[in-house]
Protein backbone atom coordinates (compact mmCIF):
# COMPACT_ATOMS: atom_id res chain seq x y z
CA UNK A 1 0.00 0.00 0.00
CA UNK A 2 2.96 1.93 0.81
CA UNK A 3 4.32 1.49 -2.30
CA UNK A 4 1.09 2.24 -4.23
CA UNK A 5 0.81 5.58 -2.28
CA UNK A 6 4.29 6.59 -3.93
CA UNK A 7 3.23 6.03 -7.25
CA UNK A 8 0.26 7.58 -7.27
CA UNK A 9 2.11 10.77 -5.40
CA UNK A 10 4.59 10.41 -8.63
CA UNK A 11 1.94 10.33 -11.10
CA UNK A 12 0.10 13.54 -9.23
CA UNK A 13 3.21 15.23 -9.66
CA UNK A 14 3.78 13.87 -13.65
CA UNK A 15 -0.26 15.38 -13.95
CA UNK A 16 0.72 19.04 -12.68
CA UNK A 17 3.72 18.81 -14.62
CA UNK A 18 2.15 17.41 -17.99
CA UNK A 19 -0.83 20.11 -17.10
CA UNK A 20 1.79 23.19 -16.70
CA UNK A 21 3.33 22.30 -19.82
CA UNK A 22 0.86 21.09 -22.54
CA UNK A 23 -2.12 24.30 -21.21
CA UNK A 24 -3.65 25.32 -24.31
CA UNK A 25 -2.35 22.12 -26.37
CA UNK A 26 -5.12 19.76 -27.79
CA UNK A 27 -4.09 16.69 -26.98
CA UNK A 28 -3.35 18.04 -22.99
CA UNK A 29 -6.49 16.53 -21.60
CA UNK A 30 -5.56 12.98 -23.39
CA UNK A 31 -2.17 13.15 -21.97
CA UNK A 32 -3.45 13.88 -18.29
CA UNK A 33 -5.45 11.19 -18.81
CA UNK A 34 -2.85 8.53 -20.60
CA UNK A 35 -0.69 9.41 -18.07
CA UNK A 36 -2.79 8.42 -15.40
CA UNK A 37 -3.81 5.40 -16.84
CA UNK A 38 -0.51 3.86 -17.31
CA UNK A 39 1.30 4.70 -14.27
CA UNK A 40 -1.77 3.09 -12.30
CA UNK A 41 -0.13 -0.35 -10.53
CA UNK A 42 3.12 0.44 -12.69
CA UNK A 43 6.10 -0.20 -10.99
CA UNK A 44 9.52 0.67 -12.16
CA UNK A 45 11.09 -2.03 -10.21
CA UNK A 46 9.69 -4.90 -12.39
CA UNK A 47 10.95 -6.12 -15.82
CA UNK A 48 8.21 -5.24 -18.76
CA UNK A 49 7.35 -8.65 -19.44
CA UNK A 50 4.53 -10.64 -20.11
CA UNK A 51 6.33 -13.99 -18.79
CA UNK A 52 8.47 -13.40 -15.54
CA UNK A 53 10.33 -16.37 -17.67
CA UNK A 54 11.09 -14.43 -20.78
CA UNK A 55 13.64 -12.44 -21.26
CA UNK A 56 13.53 -9.15 -22.39
CA UNK A 57 15.41 -7.54 -25.66
CA UNK A 58 17.23 -4.62 -25.14
CA UNK A 59 19.55 -2.47 -28.15
CA UNK A 60 22.50 -0.65 -27.45
CA UNK A 61 23.97 1.68 -29.81
CA UNK A 62 26.24 4.68 -29.65
CA UNK A 63 27.02 8.30 -31.27
CA UNK A 64 30.15 9.55 -30.93
CA UNK A 65 30.86 12.87 -30.86
CA UNK A 66 34.18 13.87 -29.84
CA UNK A 67 37.62 12.21 -28.65
CA UNK A 68 38.54 14.85 -26.08
CA UNK A 69 41.55 13.35 -24.75
CA UNK A 70 43.69 9.87 -24.52
CA UNK A 71 45.82 10.31 -21.16
CA UNK A 72 49.03 8.04 -21.94
CA UNK A 73 50.08 8.88 -18.80
CA UNK A 74 47.08 7.17 -16.37
CA UNK A 75 45.84 4.92 -19.71
CA UNK A 76 42.06 6.69 -19.62
CA UNK A 77 40.30 7.20 -22.84
CA UNK A 78 38.00 10.28 -22.61
CA UNK A 79 35.04 10.89 -25.37
CA UNK A 80 31.70 12.32 -26.00
CA UNK A 81 29.14 9.82 -26.61
CA UNK A 82 25.64 9.45 -26.71
CA UNK A 83 24.36 5.59 -25.27
CA UNK A 84 21.15 4.68 -27.64
CA UNK A 85 19.03 2.27 -25.63
CA UNK A 86 15.68 1.19 -26.89
CA UNK A 87 13.39 -1.92 -25.40
CA UNK A 88 9.37 -2.87 -25.51
CA UNK A 89 7.96 -1.99 -22.37
CA UNK A 90 4.27 -3.50 -22.34
CA UNK A 91 2.85 -2.16 -19.55
CA UNK A 92 3.29 1.20 -21.91
CA UNK A 93 1.76 1.05 -24.33
CA UNK A 94 -2.10 2.13 -25.09
CA UNK A 95 -4.25 2.05 -27.81
CA UNK A 96 -4.21 5.62 -30.20
CA UNK A 97 -7.62 5.60 -30.67
CA UNK A 98 -8.95 5.43 -27.28
CA UNK A 99 -6.52 8.99 -26.72
CA UNK A 100 -6.28 11.17 -30.04
CA UNK A 101 -3.45 13.10 -30.75
CA UNK A 102 -1.25 11.47 -28.15
CA UNK A 103 1.68 9.99 -30.32
CA UNK A 104 4.60 9.59 -27.63
CA UNK A 105 5.04 10.20 -23.79
CA UNK A 106 7.86 11.71 -22.47
CA UNK A 107 8.63 9.44 -18.74
CA UNK A 108 11.40 10.25 -16.34
CA UNK A 109 13.87 7.65 -15.96
CA UNK A 110 12.89 7.66 -12.13
CA UNK A 111 9.96 6.55 -12.80
CA UNK A 112 9.80 3.46 -15.65
CA UNK A 113 11.97 0.91 -16.32
CA UNK A 114 15.35 1.07 -17.51
CA UNK A 115 17.82 -1.30 -17.92
CA UNK A 116 21.12 -1.46 -15.65
CA UNK A 117 23.85 -0.22 -18.39
CA UNK A 118 26.53 0.00 -17.39
CA UNK A 119 29.88 0.55 -18.95
CA UNK A 120 32.47 -1.66 -17.47
CA UNK A 121 35.64 -0.29 -17.80
CA UNK A 122 34.90 2.78 -16.39
CA UNK A 123 37.79 5.22 -14.70
CA UNK A 124 34.66 8.19 -13.48
CA UNK A 125 34.89 8.47 -10.01
CA UNK A 126 30.79 8.19 -10.12
CA UNK A 127 31.12 5.19 -12.25
CA UNK A 128 27.92 5.89 -14.17
CA UNK A 129 29.07 9.47 -15.96
CA UNK A 130 25.71 9.47 -17.97
CA UNK A 131 23.14 12.27 -18.16
CA UNK A 132 19.51 10.31 -16.98
CA UNK A 133 17.38 11.70 -19.26
CA UNK A 134 13.66 11.27 -20.23
CA UNK A 135 12.66 8.04 -21.78
CA UNK A 136 10.49 8.62 -25.32
CA UNK A 137 8.04 6.12 -25.48
CA UNK A 138 5.20 5.56 -28.58
CA UNK A 139 2.08 4.00 -28.41
CA UNK A 140 3.44 0.37 -29.00
CA UNK A 141 5.88 0.43 -25.76
CA UNK A 142 8.83 0.92 -27.99
CA UNK A 143 10.82 2.86 -25.50
CA UNK A 144 13.86 5.18 -26.28
CA UNK A 145 16.34 6.03 -23.95
CA UNK A 146 19.58 8.43 -25.00
CA UNK A 147 21.88 8.95 -22.30
CA UNK A 148 24.43 11.64 -23.05
CA UNK A 149 27.93 11.86 -21.30
CA UNK A 150 31.43 12.15 -20.29
CA UNK A 151 33.11 8.59 -21.00
CA UNK A 152 36.44 7.88 -19.28
CA UNK A 153 37.21 4.49 -19.27
CA UNK A 154 40.57 2.67 -19.62
CA UNK A 155 42.68 1.67 -22.16
CA UNK A 156 45.54 -0.27 -22.27
CA UNK A 157 47.85 2.64 -24.17
CA UNK A 158 50.62 0.80 -26.47
CA UNK A 159 53.60 2.99 -26.88
CA UNK A 160 55.51 0.60 -29.12
CA UNK A 161 55.23 2.60 -32.21
CA UNK A 162 54.97 5.84 -30.72
CA UNK A 163 54.70 8.76 -32.25
CA UNK A 164 53.64 6.97 -34.99
CA UNK A 165 51.25 4.59 -33.04
CA UNK A 166 47.45 3.37 -33.55
CA UNK A 167 45.64 3.01 -30.20
CA UNK A 168 42.55 0.65 -29.98
CA UNK A 169 40.69 1.35 -26.54
CA UNK A 170 37.29 -0.50 -25.98
CA UNK A 171 33.80 0.96 -24.34
CA UNK A 172 32.55 -2.42 -22.87
CA UNK A 173 28.60 -2.11 -21.74
CA UNK A 174 26.61 -4.51 -20.18
CA UNK A 175 23.99 -5.29 -17.69
CA UNK A 176 24.97 -4.95 -13.97
CA UNK A 177 22.34 -7.06 -12.25
CA UNK A 178 20.85 -9.31 -15.39
CA UNK A 179 22.20 -12.27 -17.02
CA UNK A 180 21.14 -13.45 -20.40
CA UNK A 181 18.48 -15.02 -19.67
CA UNK A 182 16.71 -11.97 -18.02
CA UNK A 183 18.42 -9.28 -20.39
CA UNK A 184 19.07 -10.21 -23.84
CA UNK A 185 21.32 -7.69 -25.09
CA UNK A 186 21.82 -6.74 -29.06
CA UNK A 187 24.14 -4.68 -30.29
CA UNK A 188 23.40 -1.24 -32.85
CA UNK A 189 25.74 0.52 -35.51
CA UNK A 190 27.79 3.22 -34.13
CA UNK A 191 27.02 6.34 -35.71
CA UNK A 192 29.93 8.60 -36.28
CA UNK A 193 28.08 11.08 -38.69
CA UNK A 194 28.19 14.29 -35.85
CA UNK A 195 31.64 13.36 -35.07
CA UNK A 196 33.92 16.40 -34.01
CA UNK A 197 37.83 15.53 -35.55
CA UNK A 198 40.43 15.62 -32.67
CA UNK A 199 43.66 17.50 -33.54
CA UNK A 200 46.04 14.57 -31.91
CA UNK A 201 43.96 11.59 -33.11
CA UNK A 202 42.16 10.78 -36.46
CA UNK A 203 39.43 8.32 -36.04
CA UNK A 204 39.40 5.44 -38.21
CA UNK A 205 36.85 3.42 -36.75
CA UNK A 206 34.32 1.83 -34.23
CA UNK A 207 33.83 -1.18 -34.75
CA UNK A 208 31.54 -3.23 -32.43
CA UNK A 209 31.13 -6.78 -31.05
CA UNK A 210 28.83 -8.71 -28.52
CA UNK A 211 30.00 -11.06 -26.64
CA UNK A 212 28.89 -13.55 -24.32
CA UNK A 213 30.77 -14.76 -21.06
CA UNK A 214 30.74 -17.47 -18.68
CA UNK A 215 31.81 -16.94 -15.30
CA UNK A 216 32.96 -19.50 -12.76
CA UNK A 217 30.03 -18.91 -10.31
CA UNK A 218 27.24 -18.41 -12.43
CA UNK A 219 26.01 -21.02 -15.40
CA UNK A 220 24.25 -18.41 -17.09
CA UNK A 221 25.19 -16.19 -19.78
CA UNK A 222 26.39 -12.48 -19.74
CA UNK A 223 26.24 -10.75 -22.37
CA UNK A 224 27.87 -7.15 -23.06
CA UNK A 225 28.55 -5.06 -26.18
CA UNK A 226 32.05 -3.73 -26.65
CA UNK A 227 32.92 -0.83 -29.14
CA UNK A 228 36.57 -0.38 -30.00
CA UNK A 229 37.66 3.22 -30.83
CA UNK A 230 40.19 2.95 -33.48
CA UNK A 231 42.32 5.83 -33.92
CA UNK A 232 45.75 6.90 -35.00
CA UNK A 233 47.40 9.54 -33.88
CA UNK A 234 48.71 12.49 -35.97
CA UNK A 235 52.68 12.64 -36.13
CA UNK A 236 52.86 16.63 -36.69
CA UNK A 237 53.15 18.05 -33.71
CA UNK A 238 55.21 15.47 -32.35
CA UNK A 239 57.67 15.62 -35.87
CA UNK A 240 58.41 18.88 -35.68
CA UNK A 241 58.90 19.41 -31.58
CA UNK A 242 60.91 15.79 -30.75
CA UNK A 243 61.84 14.27 -34.09
CA UNK A 244 63.36 17.07 -36.38
CA UNK A 245 65.20 18.71 -33.23
CA UNK A 246 66.87 15.47 -32.61
CA UNK A 247 67.75 14.80 -36.05
CA UNK A 248 69.21 18.17 -36.23
CA UNK A 249 70.93 17.65 -32.56
CA UNK A 250 72.44 14.67 -33.89
CA UNK A 251 74.31 16.19 -36.99
CA UNK A 252 75.47 18.94 -34.80
CA UNK A 253 77.28 15.84 -33.05
CA UNK A 254 78.88 14.93 -36.31
CA UNK A 255 80.55 18.75 -36.21
CA UNK A 256 82.57 17.54 -33.41
CA UNK A 257 84.71 15.12 -36.17
CA UNK A 258 85.18 18.30 -38.17
CA UNK A 259 85.77 21.26 -35.83
CA UNK A 260 89.72 21.77 -35.34
CA UNK A 261 91.85 20.04 -31.99
CA UNK A 262 93.75 23.23 -31.10
CA UNK A 263 89.89 25.05 -30.94
CA UNK A 264 89.90 23.56 -27.38
CA UNK A 265 85.70 23.23 -28.00
CA UNK A 266 85.72 19.52 -29.17
CA UNK A 267 84.61 18.10 -25.72
CA UNK A 268 82.25 20.92 -24.94
CA UNK A 269 80.10 20.56 -28.04
CA UNK A 270 80.27 17.16 -27.66
CA UNK A 271 78.60 17.08 -24.13
CA UNK A 272 76.38 20.00 -25.24
CA UNK A 273 74.72 18.01 -27.95
CA UNK A 274 74.74 14.79 -25.34
CA UNK A 275 72.85 17.37 -22.49
CA UNK A 276 70.12 18.77 -25.31
CA UNK A 277 68.86 15.03 -26.32
CA UNK A 278 68.71 14.30 -22.62
CA UNK A 279 66.59 17.43 -22.06
CA UNK A 280 64.38 15.92 -25.13
CA UNK A 281 64.49 12.61 -23.47
CA UNK A 282 63.18 13.77 -20.82
CA UNK A 283 60.04 15.24 -22.51
CA UNK A 284 59.68 11.40 -23.97
CA UNK A 285 59.42 9.84 -20.32
CA UNK A 286 56.84 12.93 -19.09
CA UNK A 287 54.40 11.47 -21.83
CA UNK A 288 54.85 8.44 -21.44
CA UNK A 289 53.51 5.54 -19.00
CA UNK A 290 55.87 3.83 -16.50
CA UNK A 291 55.52 0.87 -18.06
CA UNK A 292 58.23 -2.16 -18.95
CA UNK A 293 56.20 -3.91 -21.48
CA UNK A 294 57.72 -1.94 -24.78
CA UNK A 295 60.42 1.01 -25.25
CA UNK A 296 59.21 3.66 -27.19
CA UNK A 297 59.97 4.24 -30.83
CA UNK A 298 61.24 7.34 -30.36
CA UNK A 299 62.84 6.56 -27.19
CA UNK A 300 64.55 3.64 -29.01
CA UNK A 301 65.95 6.91 -31.78
CA UNK A 302 66.95 8.49 -28.65
CA UNK A 303 69.21 5.98 -26.71
CA UNK A 304 70.44 5.20 -30.13
CA UNK A 305 71.15 9.15 -30.76
CA UNK A 306 72.69 9.37 -27.66
CA UNK A 307 75.12 6.30 -28.20
CA UNK A 308 75.93 8.12 -31.13
CA UNK A 309 76.93 11.13 -29.25
CA UNK A 310 78.19 9.58 -26.44
CA UNK A 311 80.55 7.64 -28.83
CA UNK A 312 81.54 10.79 -30.35
CA UNK A 313 82.90 12.40 -27.33
CA UNK A 314 84.71 9.06 -26.23
CA UNK A 315 86.61 9.32 -29.83
CA UNK A 316 86.80 12.96 -29.15
CA UNK A 317 89.35 12.38 -25.94
CA UNK A 318 91.39 9.57 -28.32
CA UNK A 319 91.49 12.17 -30.92
CA UNK A 320 93.05 15.28 -28.36
CA UNK A 321 94.89 12.49 -27.42
CA UNK A 322 96.44 11.88 -30.84
CA UNK A 323 97.01 15.37 -31.51
CA UNK A 324 98.55 16.77 -28.09
CA UNK A 325 100.82 13.52 -27.96
CA UNK A 326 104.06 14.48 -25.60
CA UNK A 327 107.25 14.14 -28.26
CA UNK A 328 108.88 12.16 -25.69
CA UNK A 329 105.93 9.96 -24.79
CA UNK A 330 107.71 7.76 -27.38
CA UNK A 331 107.03 6.93 -31.42
CA UNK A 332 104.25 5.51 -32.41
CA UNK A 333 103.58 2.34 -32.34
CA UNK A 334 104.18 0.18 -35.85
CA UNK A 335 100.74 -0.88 -36.08
CA UNK A 336 99.04 2.32 -35.41
CA UNK A 337 101.17 3.80 -38.19
CA UNK A 338 100.26 0.73 -40.82
CA UNK A 339 96.12 0.95 -39.90
CA UNK A 340 95.92 4.96 -39.87
CA UNK A 341 98.91 6.61 -41.17
CA UNK A 342 98.78 3.61 -44.66
CA UNK A 343 95.50 2.18 -44.86
CA UNK A 344 92.86 4.40 -43.51
CA UNK A 345 94.40 7.20 -45.07
CA UNK A 346 94.80 5.58 -48.41
CA UNK A 347 90.75 4.86 -48.10
CA UNK A 348 90.06 8.03 -47.21
CA UNK A 349 92.55 9.72 -49.67
CA UNK A 350 94.09 11.48 -47.47
CA UNK A 351 97.86 12.89 -47.48
CA UNK A 352 99.84 13.80 -44.72
CA UNK A 353 100.66 17.70 -44.79
CA UNK A 354 103.87 18.76 -47.09
CA UNK A 355 104.32 15.42 -49.10
CA UNK A 356 102.37 17.05 -51.92
CA UNK A 357 105.10 19.74 -51.87
CA UNK A 358 108.31 17.53 -51.42
CA UNK A 359 107.08 15.70 -54.48
CA UNK A 360 106.72 18.55 -56.70
CA UNK A 361 110.00 19.81 -55.88
CA UNK A 362 111.93 16.60 -55.85
CA UNK A 363 113.46 16.86 -52.01
CA UNK A 364 113.29 13.75 -49.99
CA UNK A 365 109.94 13.37 -47.51
CA UNK A 366 112.53 13.12 -45.01
CA UNK A 367 115.61 15.53 -44.31
CA UNK A 368 117.42 14.77 -41.74
CA UNK A 369 121.06 14.98 -40.43
CA UNK A 370 123.88 12.82 -42.60
CA UNK A 371 127.14 14.27 -41.34
CA UNK A 372 127.95 12.48 -37.86
CA UNK A 373 128.97 14.75 -35.22
CA UNK A 374 133.10 14.93 -34.95
CA UNK A 375 135.12 13.09 -31.89
CA UNK A 376 135.81 15.65 -29.20
CA UNK A 377 138.22 12.78 -27.40
CA UNK A 378 141.70 14.63 -28.35
CA UNK A 379 142.96 17.82 -29.54
CA UNK A 380 145.13 16.44 -32.02
CA UNK A 381 142.35 16.12 -34.37
CA UNK A 382 140.35 18.84 -34.38
CA UNK A 383 138.28 20.28 -37.42
CA UNK A 384 138.12 23.59 -37.87
CA UNK A 385 135.48 25.82 -39.51
CA UNK A 386 134.91 29.05 -41.11
CA UNK A 387 135.60 32.61 -39.98
CA UNK A 388 133.96 34.90 -41.35
CA UNK A 389 135.78 37.71 -43.25
CA UNK A 390 138.94 36.70 -41.69
CA UNK A 391 140.25 32.91 -42.59
CA UNK A 392 139.02 29.36 -43.21
CA UNK A 393 141.77 27.14 -41.27
CA UNK A 394 140.61 23.56 -41.57
CA UNK A 395 143.96 21.72 -40.18
CA UNK A 396 145.60 19.11 -38.12
CA UNK A 397 148.25 19.23 -35.43
CA UNK A 398 150.96 16.61 -35.64
CA UNK A 399 153.09 16.74 -32.13
CA UNK A 400 152.43 20.62 -32.23
CA UNK A 401 153.89 21.27 -35.49
CA UNK A 402 151.75 22.98 -38.26
CA UNK A 403 152.42 21.56 -41.99
CA UNK A 404 151.57 24.73 -43.83
CA UNK A 405 151.51 25.38 -47.28
CA UNK A 406 151.92 29.00 -48.90
CA UNK A 407 151.37 30.83 -52.02
CA UNK A 408 149.97 33.34 -53.79
CA UNK A 409 146.34 33.91 -54.63
CA UNK A 410 146.25 37.57 -55.07
CA UNK A 411 143.60 38.29 -52.73
CA UNK A 412 142.80 41.71 -51.51
CA UNK A 413 143.37 40.76 -48.13
CA UNK A 414 147.16 40.42 -47.42
CA UNK A 415 148.52 39.12 -44.41
CA UNK A 416 145.45 36.56 -43.50
CA UNK A 417 145.63 32.88 -44.46
CA UNK A 418 143.30 31.46 -46.58
CA UNK A 419 143.10 27.20 -46.59
CA UNK A 420 141.74 24.51 -48.67
CA UNK A 421 139.89 21.69 -47.95
CA UNK A 422 142.95 19.57 -47.94
CA UNK A 423 144.33 21.12 -45.45
CA UNK A 424 147.33 23.22 -47.15
CA UNK A 425 147.36 26.88 -46.33
CA UNK A 426 147.65 29.59 -48.67
CA UNK A 427 149.07 32.64 -47.55
CA UNK A 428 148.00 36.06 -49.76
CA UNK A 429 150.19 39.20 -50.47
CA UNK A 430 153.89 39.25 -49.43
CA UNK A 431 154.54 35.25 -48.14
CA UNK A 432 156.03 34.30 -51.44
CA UNK A 433 158.86 36.50 -50.69
CA UNK A 434 162.18 34.24 -52.03
CA UNK A 435 164.11 35.85 -48.73
CA UNK A 436 163.85 32.33 -46.64
CA UNK A 437 163.98 34.33 -42.82
CA UNK A 438 161.22 36.74 -44.07
CA UNK A 439 159.49 33.50 -45.13
CA UNK A 440 160.40 31.63 -41.93
CA UNK A 441 159.28 34.39 -39.85
CA UNK A 442 155.86 34.65 -41.52
CA UNK A 443 155.35 31.17 -40.58
CA UNK A 444 156.69 31.36 -36.68
CA UNK A 445 153.75 34.17 -36.69
CA UNK A 446 151.13 32.15 -38.52
CA UNK A 447 152.00 29.03 -36.63
CA UNK A 448 151.52 31.44 -33.09
CA UNK A 449 148.38 33.09 -34.01
CA UNK A 450 146.99 28.81 -34.99
CA UNK A 451 148.17 27.91 -31.59
CA UNK A 452 146.27 30.81 -29.44
CA UNK A 453 142.63 30.39 -31.56
CA UNK A 454 142.71 26.59 -31.26
CA UNK A 455 141.08 26.66 -27.76
CA UNK A 456 138.58 29.84 -29.27
CA UNK A 457 137.84 27.44 -31.80
CA UNK A 458 136.98 24.23 -30.37
CA UNK A 459 134.46 26.08 -27.90
CA UNK A 460 132.70 27.33 -31.08
CA UNK A 461 132.87 24.34 -32.29
CA UNK A 462 131.14 22.87 -28.93
CA UNK A 463 128.20 25.36 -29.06
CA UNK A 464 127.43 24.74 -32.60
CA UNK A 465 127.18 21.37 -32.35
CA UNK A 466 125.17 21.61 -29.29
CA UNK A 467 123.07 24.03 -31.18
CA UNK A 468 123.09 21.26 -34.22
CA UNK A 469 121.77 18.56 -31.90
CA UNK A 470 119.19 20.82 -30.33
CA UNK A 471 117.81 21.63 -34.03
CA UNK A 472 118.36 18.10 -34.86
CA UNK A 473 116.29 16.90 -31.07
CA UNK A 474 113.36 19.83 -32.11
CA UNK A 475 113.02 18.42 -35.83
CA UNK A 476 112.60 14.58 -34.48
CA UNK A 477 110.00 16.30 -31.77
CA UNK A 478 108.28 18.08 -35.11
CA UNK A 479 108.28 14.80 -36.71
CA UNK A 480 106.73 12.91 -34.07
CA UNK A 481 104.27 15.15 -33.40
CA UNK A 482 103.40 15.72 -37.11
CA UNK A 483 102.49 11.61 -37.24
CA UNK A 484 100.40 11.89 -34.34
CA UNK A 485 98.57 14.92 -35.46
CA UNK A 486 97.97 13.31 -38.89
CA UNK A 487 96.66 9.85 -36.93
CA UNK A 488 94.17 12.49 -34.99
CA UNK A 489 92.97 14.10 -38.43
CA UNK A 490 92.69 10.21 -39.62
CA UNK A 491 90.47 9.44 -36.89
CA UNK A 492 88.57 12.69 -37.04
CA UNK A 493 88.38 11.41 -41.23
CA UNK A 494 87.48 8.32 -40.48
CA UNK A 495 84.74 8.66 -37.56
CA UNK A 496 82.96 11.40 -39.41
CA UNK A 497 82.29 8.68 -42.25
CA UNK A 498 81.48 5.97 -39.64
CA UNK A 499 79.45 8.08 -37.66
CA UNK A 500 77.67 9.91 -40.71
CA UNK A 501 76.44 6.24 -42.17
CA UNK A 502 75.57 4.78 -38.27
CA UNK A 503 73.57 8.11 -38.11
CA UNK A 504 71.94 7.58 -41.51
CA UNK A 505 71.29 3.91 -41.01
CA UNK A 506 69.47 3.93 -37.48
CA UNK A 507 67.31 7.06 -38.51
CA UNK A 508 65.42 4.85 -41.54
CA UNK A 509 65.74 1.59 -39.79
CA UNK A 510 64.26 2.52 -36.22
CA UNK A 511 61.59 5.51 -37.93
CA UNK A 512 60.38 3.32 -41.12
CA UNK A 513 59.85 -0.02 -38.66
CA UNK A 514 56.57 1.71 -37.57
CA UNK A 515 53.72 -0.05 -39.69
CA UNK A 516 52.18 2.83 -40.65
CA UNK A 517 54.97 5.35 -40.83
CA UNK A 518 54.80 5.99 -44.68
CA UNK A 519 51.01 7.02 -44.25
CA UNK A 520 51.61 8.99 -41.12
CA UNK A 521 54.15 11.25 -43.33
CA UNK A 522 52.50 11.64 -46.06
CA UNK A 523 49.15 12.63 -44.37
CA UNK A 524 50.33 14.83 -41.85
CA UNK A 525 53.23 16.37 -43.66
CA UNK A 526 51.53 17.26 -47.07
Amino acid sequence: MEQRKCVWSAAGGLYLWMTLCCRGCGAGEHQRRLYGDLLVNYSRLERPVRNDSASIRVELGLTLLQIIDVDEKNQVLITNAWLQLSWTDVYLSWDPEKYPGVQNLRFPSSLVWVPDILLYNSADERFDATFHTNVLVDSSGSCQYIPPGILKSTCYIDVRWFPFDVQKCDLKFGSWTHNGLLLDLQMMEVDISTYIPNGEWDLVGVPAKRNELYYECCKEPYPDVTFTVTMRRRTLYYGLNLLIPCVLISGLALLVFLLPADSGEKISLGITVLLSLTVFMLLVAEIMPATSDSVPLIAQYFASTMMIVGLSVVVTVLVLQFHHHDPHGGKMPKWVRVILLNWCAWFLRMKKPGDENRTASGTPPDCKYSHPPPDHSSASSAQMTTIQGQASIPSTTTNGNMNLHCHSTGTDNPGFPQCTDAGIVVCSGGIHSNDPSQHDIHLHQMKTLLQEQIPELSQILEEVQYIASRFRAKDEGEAVCSEWKFAAAVVDRLCLVAFSLFSIICTFTILMSAPNFIEAVFKDFT
